[in-house]
């Protein structure tokens, strides 16, 4: 018996988006500007009735702390 998790499936989703949309050199940290992150995660979890938007509105504020730090860029680790 597998369980689907919609999380998972969402950030597995985000991190080959990240990797995709990095302008970082192969096997770097796969940052992206954390608006970029924000409309494609904001996106993706609308799709999905599982995930609600004060799921999602929680997710980014802890993603847009961890950003902050990095000069507004999203790391894979910080999901």
């Amino acid at each position: 018996i597998s369980c689907w998790n919609p999380l998972q499936s969402l950030l597995s989703s985000m991190k080959q988006a990240c990797e995709i949309l990095t302008r970082d050199p192969e096997g770097g940290a796969a940052r992206i500007p954390f608006e970029t992150f924000a409309f494609l995660y904001s996106y993706l979890a609308s799709i999905d009735e599982e995930i609600s938007e004060a799921e999602t509105e929680a997710f980014l504020e802890g993603i847009k702390e961890q950003a902050e730090k990095h000069y507004g860029m999203v790391l894979i680790r910080h999901f």
